[in-house]
């Protein structure tokens, strides 16, 4: 019974953003109990602590975009969008051009950009994130990044990776740029 309620959750979020679930299912043919794993596993980058939503879902664009994930960059990208979002500040996450995003949500993908790659001057982007948001604003950001490696690994991992070739913000396709490692 409850395998079936779970399969009925996964079609829902199918048709509600479109977006391809087989990879859930393969963990759920494995039991409920690797899928329940999963999915607690999943809560973290639900965390979002006060940050605004342009600065949260810019740097979980962000973040999601340099993982390599077409259809999870799309997801996000959509996600987003229906929170209200402004679409050229997506697209301009998307494209990797920094210089037209509001100063905060600049310090929050810049932050996570820099965490991923392991970059040298992290303590300044982290020293910048915590002036701005405090250490749940570096907290959440933290998770968001967490969340984006998650579900593209996982996904790569199962055989149902996707190279980030575009991804389309109100309806306009733009090309991602992801930061060098």
């Amino acid at each position: 019974m409850l395998r079936r309620l779970v399969e009925k959750r996964i079609e829902a979020f199918e048709r509600e953003w479109g977006y391809d679930m087989s990879y859930t299912r393969e963990i759920l043919a494995v039991g409920v109990g690797p899928f329940m794993a999963f999915l607690r596993a999943t809560k973290v980058g639900a965390w979002r602590g006060d940050l605004a939503d342009d600065v949260w879902h810019g740097a979980r664009l962000a973040a999601i975009v340099g993982e390599d994930c077409g259809p999870c960059a799309q997801l996000v990208a959509t996600m987003a969008e229906r929170a209200g979002v402004d679409r050229g500040l997506l697209r301009a996450v998307v494209s990797g051009d920094d210089a037209a995003l509001p100063e905060d949500v600049a310090a929050a993908v810049r932050f996570v950009r820099a965490a991923a790659t392991r970059s040298t001057d992290i303590d300044a982007h982290r020293a910048a994130v915590i002036e701005r948001f405090g250490q749940g604003g570096l907290v959440a950001l933290t998770f968001a990044l967490l969340a984006a490696r998650m579900y593209p690994t996982v996904k790569y991992a199962l055989g149902y990776g996707r190279t980030c070739a575009r991804v389309e913000v109100g309806g306009v396709p733009v090309a991602p740029r992801r930061a060098a490692a």
